[in-house]
Formats: structure tokens, sequence, C-alpha cells
């Protein structure tokens, strides 16, 4: 299993996710993993009860598990959401932002490079599923974002 970087302070789920067809048809697994070309939506019947979805990046240059892990924050997943597969240090940032909150990369991170990937942007300029405030709000002192 790829080295896990998380988030959060509880228990990690200790079971393989299932795809989501397998979820779907049987509704009782705790993890979920979410390929690209899945459509996230399929999920949000079930938030309540889904511990753990895992959603895969088999290539760094597939961008559609950003859009994955923004729907579920939206819709009010609370669970862990945890990309794997091909994830770079340098993306941490961003998918940090989209709601990721555990990493499972296939290639290890150097930890002092996965801590400076967190504070390489201290300002945002747009909200996003991790609530920081956007700079124009620091700067006019409003919290409508």
């Amino acid at each position: 299993m790829a080295e896990l970087l998380r988030f959060r302070d509880d228990e990690p789920v200790d079971h393989p996710a299932v795809t989501v067809d397998a979820f779907l048809d049987q509704s009782n697994a705790a993890a979920v993993r979410i390929e690209p070309g899945d459509d996230a939506r399929a999920l949000i019947p079930h938030l309540d009860h889904v511990r753990l979805v895992e959603v895969n990046f088999p290539a760094f240059t597939d961008g559609r598990g950003y859009s994955a892990a923004r729907v579920l924050r939206e819709a009010g997943y609370a669970g862990e959401l945890r990309a794997v597969g091909d994830v770079l240090v340098d993306q941490l940032s961003a998918m940090r932002r989209c709601g990721f909150d555990s990493f499972a990369p296939d290639r290890p991170f150097d930890p002092a490079d996965a801590d400076a990937a967190f504070r390489h942007w201290p300002h945002v300029y747009q909200p996003a599923a991790d609530g920081r405030m956007p700079i124009w709000n620091l700067r006019h002192g409003t919290d409508n974002g």
C-alpha cells in the first residue's frame, strides 16, 4: 500500500474501497473508489454512510478527480477524501483546496517537500472547499466570500 499522508483525527478505514458500480449495487460498503469517468454525483444520496472516498489519479495530468472532490464536498460529504495514484507533491495544495484530506501517492513524498507545498501559497484568491478566506476578504474585512 502507498504511504498515507492524512489530515484527519478519526480512525482510517481498514478495508479496501469498492468501485462506484459495486457500491451502487450493494450500498453497504463504507469505502468507495472513484475512477476517471465515474460520476461522483452518483454517491450523493449515500454520503451519510460513506466513510472514505478514494479518488484515483492514474496520471498526474488527469484533473477529473479535482472536480469529483469538489462535487462531494459541496454536497456535504464530511468523510475522508483520499487522492490516490499518480499524485505529485506540487499538486498537494490545490488538492487540499478542492477538499482532499488524505493522500496515498504511488511514490512517497519527502515530508519536508510536502510541508513546503502546503505553506507555499499563504493566501488564496477565491473561496474553495478548504474554507480559507480569500485575500480580498482579508484586505477589506468582509466575511461574505
